[in-house]
């Protein structure tokens, strides 16, 4: 195993998932008390496993086709621009 790898991607899913809507909906759904915190997490961590799945799925099939330096180019640019989409969002709902 690539331990730096690992370790990398770990800590990048991670921290990304750190209070996003996903793991918000994942705390309302166990907050719910007739509702069985293992079946809450099962699912949720299921649901992880799936959506990593298939972003590694896709990230292997794009890289027989485009270079890696490009498609990190295009996520860079991706995230850069939904963080001043969701910024310009803030601004003019104030």
């Amino acid at each position: 195993m690539e331990w730096k790898v690992f370790l990398t991607v770990f800590a990048t899913v991670f921290i990304a998932e750190m209070a996003d809507k996903t793991q918000i909906a994942t705390l309302l759904f166990a907050a719910d008390r007739d509702t069985s915190k293992l079946t809450v997490f099962i699912g949720a961590s299921l649901a992880l496993i799936a959506t990593s799945a298939i972003g590694v799925a896709a990230g292997a099939v794009l890289s027989q086709y485009l270079y890696v330096k490009l498609m990190s180019y295009v996520a860079g640019t991706a995230f850069i621009a939904i963080g001043v989409w969701t910024l310009w969002q803030g601004y003019q709902s104030t």
